[in-house]
């Protein structure tokens, strides 16, 4: 039933500000639909594949770069303020990019111009970088950037996710790269003393893998240098693993030294890195299929000892896909925001969860954000886009009525206007 004011004396502002408040703590009890506000930043191609940030024009705003694996393009989004973030954005075609499964930001050249990497799978079997405009006045325009393949990547394997990092403190940033199928490796892209000679860049492959869903490049032993920690989905050695740094040196061009922390009995998507219980150390949790979080406890400073659990999807959503931790409510305590596939209606592609006294419960309670619309979501970045003092959720949807949503982000209603 609606909210009443019986006290005509409290006025517009306060009636909305109880709407709010009502709105938020009844959704789920209501089983509401469209809790959350949806906004199109871009539909304009089809099968939007993910989401990455970067403030490339250093307005001090998020913007996005997403690759559109069924249109063969990628395209930079630029954020237009908290006014008309709930428009369309400004945007740009960077390259084409045939089968694009990936698309990230990466000053390559270290020239201040935020350049943007792509991977590609099916039968391009390529990454390609994405040189950006030195004047940034030029950023939307399409012809100011240049597409250039990376030969040592060409048709090498079906290429799924890339991630700047600096590996050998040398020259520019390298690129951790790992793909999917037959012949798939997790390596890095050594970035040789003039990044643009896109034909010096080497390949040093770290491991075999299976089909790669996350990388995140975290210490995961205290020693001062980066490690890579991946989900694997498929294949002999699957689960959620990390891969030990050797070090600047002769041995950093050689396999890594392999630490499974959990999930090898089931297929893991999408993961993050969250200090879940607040001791200190930081934990992974892990979207599992078909409908389940791993809750992967780091035990001690070393990184090789786990606890593994689990937390179950509320009803009526689809199989897991993406994850991400942060306070969404503003309780000061860390929730958990999902995404799906296979969410046909009436079920639910996007939701968050909230425990009720204490992150080990097994069982946390679901509030609903996208409702029935959408079936394919990917992954969550979670970020105050309207500037309104609260976490919105930023994706994609590349299967909805055939076409998919695009690029969207979902309004939370906590800190309404």
């Amino acid at each position: 039933m609606p909210l009443r004011i019986q006290d005509t004396r409290l006025g517009s502002k306060c009636c909305i500000w109880l709407a709010c408040i009502w709105l938020a703590s009844t959704a789920a009890v209501a089983g509401t639909e469209h809790l959350w506000s949806r906004h199109t930043i871009d539909d304009s191609s089809r099968g939007a594949d993910g989401v990455k940030l970067a403030d490339v024009n250093a307005d001090g705003r998020p913007d996005i770069v997403t690759g559109w694996e069924e249109g063969g393009i990628t395209r930079a989004y630029l954020h237009p303020g908290s006014a008309d973030a709930n428009k369309p954005w400004p945007a740009v075609t960077v390259g084409q990019t045939p089968s694009v499964e990936d698309a990230v930001w990466a000053d390559l050249d270290a020239d201040g111009a935020v350049d943007i990497v792509t991977c590609c799978e099916g039968k391009a079997r390529t990454a390609f970088f994405h040189w950006a405009p030195p004047v940034r006045s030029d950023l939307l325009s399409a012809t100011a950037w240049q597409r250039r393949a990376v030969p040592i990547t060409a048709d090498r394997m079906q290429w799924m996710f890339a991630q700047p990092l600096q590996v050998d403190n040398a020259h520019g940033l390298d690129l951790i790269l790992a793909g999917k199928g037959k012949d798939a490796q997790l390596g890095w892209l050594q970035a040789p003393a003039q990044p643009r000679d896109v034909a010096a860049w080497r390949w040093h492959p770290i491991c075999s893998v299976g089909w790669v869903m996350s990388i995140l490049p975290t210490d995961m032993d205290g020693d001062g240098d980066i490690d890579t920690l991946i989900t694997d989905r498929r294949g002999p050695d699957r689960g959620c693993r990390w891969l030990e740094n050797p070090g600047p040196g002769p041995s950093q061009t050689e396999p890594w030294r392999n630490h499974p922390i959990g999930g090898n009995d089931v297929e893991v998507m999408f993961a993050t890195v969250a200090d879940l219980d607040h001791d200190g150390w930081q934990d992974v949790l892990v979207a599992a299929k078909p409908r389940q979080i791993l809750y992967l406890r780091r035990l001690d400073p070393s990184g090789k000892r786990w606890a593994s659990s689990t937390i179950a999807f509320p009803e009526n959503m689809g199989t897991a896909k993406g994850i991400a931790v942060e306070d969404v409510d503003s309780d000061s305590r860390p929730d958990i925001v999902i995404s799906c596939e296979g969410a046909t209606a009436p079920r639910s592609g996007l939701r968050w969860l909230s425990y009720r006294q204490s992150p080990f419960e097994t069982h946390w309670q679901g509030h609903d954000i996208a409702g029935p619309d959408g079936i394919k979501f990917d992954r969550i970045e979670l970020l105050d886009i309207d500037t309104d003092g609260d976490l919105d959720v930023l994706t994609c949807e590349e299967r909805h009525e055939g076409r998919g949503l695009g690029v969207v982000w979902y309004e939370n209603p906590i800190n309404c206007p």
